[in-house]
């Protein structure tokens, strides 16, 4: 009896032995995946302080059950557009619907996309990449986690690991390393993931995406190439249906926003301008770039005036 008792108590050791080794702690978690979001921030323009620390907070540093069985190190749910993997865990409510990856490296470009292609955190990408407390704060406004701390908290893990040391660029010999290292070139195999790199570059203008369109291009085919519909092709880009497109030229792939870029406060329009390519020049949406200029409708400014392109245009 006391032999069996024995045994039983060494393995019990192993095993509590075995699963602390498995814990990983949050220095050894940003050591691991630091290059990955560097590599994101790169592609997508989301910080990787933010990142990161997202990372640490929703996925335990990497231990909890949702990240060790799914990849899943952001806690995002299926909801409806969802095509690939599915697991269930109980969060705000009993067994929700979670995203399954096939690895953590999935798991950090979806995040990015997810943020990418949702128009309720479109105005995060108006940020500068530095501004981790306006992204933080940002996300807790936009409703991505219901913590009341949740940005304090993201806050908190940046400026106690002094991860906002990852968002003030790299030296010429880093970036090298991270090409040698396959940057930009990895594949990602799970069709679900929109992998801009994979069939054509997706842009970033105003904090949203752009395409160029290419010959042959329709409506029809570049919303079928990213899950969309063709309506919302048309929609986002001003566009009635029946409008043929033009090789080279820009096209959103979600909507546009009421004002361009800090950065660009006003346009001199020039002879061979429209008010429609301004508005695909700086992403803003033609019915407000109008009112903000006081012009109606397909009224065509003078050659040489300025276009008010974040501020009401001022009275005469």
């Amino acid at each position: 009896m006391y032999t069996k008792f024995l045994a039983v108590l060494v393995i019990s050791i192993l095993s509590l032995n075995s699963f602390s080794q498995r814990i990983i702690t949050r220095e050894q978690y940003i050591e691991k995946y630091k290059n990955l979001a560097i590599r994101e921030m790169i592609r997508s323009g989301v910080p990787a302080s933010i990142k990161l620390a997202q990372g640490c907070l929703e996925s335990g540093n990497g231990n909890s059950k949702l990240s060790v069985k799914s990849n899943n190190h952001f806690g995002i749910k299926c909801k409806s557009s969802w095509r690939g993997k599915r697991v269930y865990h109980d969060d705000d409510r009993r067994n929700e619907c979670f995203r399954h990856y096939n690895s953590v490296e999935e798991s950090y470009i979806d995040h990015s996309n997810f943020l990418m292609v949702n128009p309720r955190y479109a105005s995060l990408f108006d940020l500068d990449i530095t501004d981790y407390k306006g992204w933080a704060r940002g996300l807790k406004k936009a409703g991505y986690a219901t913590a009341s701390h949740y940005a304090t908290e993201l806050i908190r893990i940046i400026e106690e690991s002094k991860l906002y040391l990852y968002d003030q660029g790299l030296d010429k010999a880093e970036l090298a390393r991270l090409e040698k290292n396959g940057f930009h070139k990895k594949k990602v195999e799970n069709g679900n993931l929109i992998n801009p790199y994979k069939h054509r570059k997706v842009t970033l203008r105003n904090g949203l995406k752009s395409i160029e369109v290419k010959t042959g291009d329709s409506f029809e085919s570049i919303a079928s190439e990213f899950g969309m519909k063709a309506w919302e092709i048309y929609t986002y880009n001003d566009y009635y249906s029946g409008k043929r497109l033009r090789e080279n030229e820009i096209l959103y792939i979600e909507p546009k926003r009421k004002r361009a870029n800090k950065r660009h406060k006003t346009h001199r329009f020039k002879a061979d301008d429209s008010m429609h390519f301004i508005s695909q020049r700086y992403g803003i949406k033609l019915k407000p770039l109008y009112r903000r200029n006081r012009m109606k409708r397909d009224e065509r400014p003078v050659v040489g005036s300025i276009i008010y392109l974040r501020t009401r245009k001022p009275k005469k």
